[in-house]
């Protein structure tokens, strides 16, 4: 007997026009990628979009549902169908030395100011509250959310606005370990865009970690 493939659920706007009170009301969908990874930063995408927005682009799904392919053919036009989106990044230094929830707080606050507008409300995906339950360091930029958030499991995969993020800041994040690959060929981050793979903990093991990565971190278990 063959295995019969769920169907794939694509996002909708249903939630997002559920909370705008007027066609002025501004919400935005926040996601992250590069949180489970060993070396690079952590992202967070931000998008936008009023009640009034276009239909959203064909393809759009949750980024880890797509190809890498897929995603390159639908970011542009997300970007595009957002009202206003944008990218933070923490670093593996920050990581380090705050943890990673503030790590996550200090890329969504760094979205945050980079957005251009302030949103009325924010649909955070997951089940916990790190824009704004992690103290942040004293020393901290970015922009601190005053927004309305609302914790919402799998909403990458049901909010076109938080599906749209996730694109959005794993399309750019896979670029930076690209880039980053050509510094640091040996570690192959532009095949495991900084992961647990095997041939990247080998290559700590044997030359030592980068200043990408994540020292705090156990980089080489399960190595022998």
């Amino acid at each position: 007997m063959s295995r019969r493939l769920s169907p794939r659920i694509y996002p909708t706007c249903d939630l997002e026009r559920s909370l705008c009170t007027t066609d002025s009301t501004v919400v935005a969908g926040v996601d992250e990628v590069g949180r489970g990874a060993l070396a690079g930063p952590v992202m967070v995408g931000i998008v936008a979009i009023l009640r009034t927005c276009a239909k959203p682009p064909e393809g759009l799904a949750d980024s880890k549902l797509l190809t890498a392919h897929q995603r390159e053919v639908v970011v542009g036009p997300a970007r595009q169908w957002a009202t206003a989106w944008a990218t933070g990044i923490g670093t593996a230094r920050e990581i380090d030395d705050h943890g990673i929830l503030v790590g996550l707080r200090l890329a969504g606050e760094r979205a945050l100011a980079a957005l251009g507008v302030i949103p009325d409300v924010v649909i955070l995906d997951g089940n916990y509250n790190w824009l704004s339950k992690p103290e942040r360091p004293a020393d901290a930029d970015g922009l601190v959310c005053t927004s309305r958030i609302i914790v919402q499991k799998k909403a990458d995969r049901d909010c076109c606005s938080v599906a749209a993020a996730s694109v959005i800041a794993k399309v750019e994040r896979d670029a930076m370990m690209r880039e980053l690959h050509a510094q640091y060929p040996i570690f192959e981050w532009a095949s495991n865009k900084g992961y647990g793979a095997r041939v990247h903990m080998d290559a700590i093991k044997k030359h030592g970690p980068t200043p990408h990565h994540r020292i705090s971190w156990n980089l080489t278990r399960g190595v022998k």
